[in-house]
Formats: C-alpha cells, structure tokens, sequence
C-alpha cells in the first residue's frame, strides 16, 4: 500500500477517541465523588486527548526513530510512527478495560493491575513493531 501518512493519522485518531471513551467512566466517578461538573472534566478531557495527544505521539515516534537509527535500524520515520499508533490502537481494548476498571472500582490494585496489563501489552506490540520496522526482513520504507 505504500506510505500514507493519511492512514497512520487515522490510526491515531481511533486510538485517541477510545482513549477518551476509555476516560469517561472514570471521570464521571470523579465528578460525582468531588461534585465537580462532569462536562467540565470531560471538555479538558477532549481537548487534551484529541488535540494535544497526537502532537506528543508525532513527537515520542520522532524520539523512537532516532533512538532506533542510533541502534543501528535501518528503518524510516514512518516506520517508527507506524509502530507507534498501530500500537496504541492494538492495546485500546486493555485501555478501555483500564477506564472500565477505573470507573467502577476506581483506585486500587485492579486498577493497577490493569494497567500494568496495558502497559506490558502496549511495550509488547511496540517493541515487536519497531522490531520488524527496523531490523525486521520486512522493512516499511518511504
């Protein structure tokens, strides 16, 4: 299919709409615990997952980019930003799980068990990624 930075944009964008659906139940747990408005919390919420988000992954898959090509990867830039969203949209259904979690039990050890499942996941698919898109036979290339 070639490079299209028009798809890895809408990767990004679907792993950012679960992430903010994933935060709804635990925000509306927060707003009735603190008698906050909850449209509040969940604006701030939006805003930073929808536009601020994706700017800080363009900029973490810069990062793994160099980082990688400073190991010796042979990989482009968009192989790192390819590993990277497919990544966090692979792990969504654990993020979701999380927000579940959060909302319903709220603090505690399931939560972090949770999340410490989301985050091996999310290492996991990650490395594996930047793996085949580096050192892989495979190579994404521009």
């Amino acid at each position: 299919m070639g490079t299209r930075e028009d798809r890895l944009l809408a990767i990004l964008m679907a792993g950012c709409a679960l992430m903010f659906i994933s935060r709804m139940p635990g925000l509306a747990r927060e707003a009735h615990l603190t008698g906050q408005e909850q449209s509040m919390l969940l604006s701030n919420a939006l805003f930073g997952i929808i536009f601020v988000a994706p700017l800080a992954m363009y900029g973490l898959a810069l990062v793994l980019h160099l980082l990688a090509r400073g190991l010796r990867g042979t990989g482009e830039a968009y192989a790192a930003r390819l590993a990277l969203f497919w990544t966090f949209l692979a792990a969504s259904p654990l993020m979701l799980l999380n927000g579940l979690v959060a909302g319903m039990i709220g603090p505690g050890t399931p939560l972090t068990l949770v999340g410490g499942l989301w985050f091996s996941v999310f290492l996991w698919f990650g490395i594996s990624g930047m793996y085949q898109g580096y050192w892989g036979k495979s190579q994404v290339s521009a």
